[in-house]
């Protein structure tokens, strides 16, 4: 599933391939899951002709701020994906190595294909449509992107305040990492990879963490996305020592990490790596 890092490379492609220009034209599929009941005719006079004046992100939703409401926004679900056509692309877990163009060089499983002024196209393409395109006025007044924290890799806390939150709740800490409303924009590999940098075991209850573990928490977070966002999320490219390379093996536990054994347990209703010699 796409989380903060990818969507960050999805709103960065947005900004660099959109911002500033007019879209002067729209493909929309008709999918009344993706699109929530919108026809691509309500989609594309929303947006052809409009000039975009900025691509925004909060956690894992993204949208379109254009000259005149409505905006675009967008959720890419567990295997959606956005990319200018024409441009090298990272794949996701989710996408395997099937071709992403068809036998006539379109792309597979295409929602939404805009092209700017400049004739440079991005396409939003899913596969499984639990991807989401909708219309709406701003992301404060979005219902579900007004219920998300303060962005953890745009606008990290202060580990102060992180603290304040984390202390509150009886919960493990890796379930409180997955909660939207505290950490928008952390998922499941994140959420391990921050607790095994900071050396904190998933299962500890918020509340029984030190200001001083916080501190370290809220300095993994903001290690791991940069490294993350700053690679465009290509995982081919994340430090070889990240359990993320990893935890994606079985499920008994007897695979190791610089010698020391990972455990896999689930924790908080998700499936949890971890490693009890470092992680206390």
């Amino acid at each position: 599933m796409p989380e903060l890092p990818e969507v960050e490379t999805v709103r960065r492609t947005l900004e660099r391939t959109l911002v500033g220009k007019k879209i002067v034209d729209a493909e929309i599929a008709t999918d009344d899951i993706v699109f929530k009941g919108l026809s691509p005719t309500i989609v594309r006079d929303a947006v052809v002709g409009r000039t975009v004046n900025a691509a925004g992100r909060r956690g894992k939703y993204f949208w379109l701020e254009l000259d005149e409401k409505p905006w675009l926004f967008a959720h890419l679900g567990m295997a959606g994906w956005l990319r200018e056509i024409g441009a090298p692309t990272i794949r996701l877990r989710e996408h395997g190595q099937a071709p992403m163009e068809d036998a006539e060089g379109r792309p597979k499983f295409l929602k939404m294909l805009l092209t700017a002024e400049d004739g440079r196209k991005v396409v939003m393409t899913d596969g499984r449509r639990l991807a989401r395109i909708w219309l709406g006025e701003s992301p404060d007044k979005d219902p579900a992107i007004s219920k998300l924290s303060r962005d953890m890799y745009l606008d990290l806390p202060t580990a102060e305040e992180i603290h304040a939150k984390v202390v509150k709740k009886s919960a493990p800490i890796k379930a409180i990492l997955l909660d939207q409303a505290v950490f928008a924009g952390v998922g499941n590999w994140i959420a391990d990879e921050v607790l095994y940098v900071a050396g904190i075991r998933p299962s500890r209850l918020g509340n029984s963490l030190s200001p001083e573990e916080t501190a370290k928490l809220r300095e993994a977070i903001r290690f791991v996305l940069d490294h993350a966002v700053n690679v465009g999320a290509d995982k081919e490219q994340f430090p070889d020592t990240w359990l993320f390379h990893y935890r994606w093996g079985g499920t008994k536990g007897d695979d190791l990490i610089e010698g020391q054994p990972i455990v896999r347990e689930q924790i908080g209703g998700r499936t949890t790596a971890w490693v009890p010699s470092r992680q206390k």
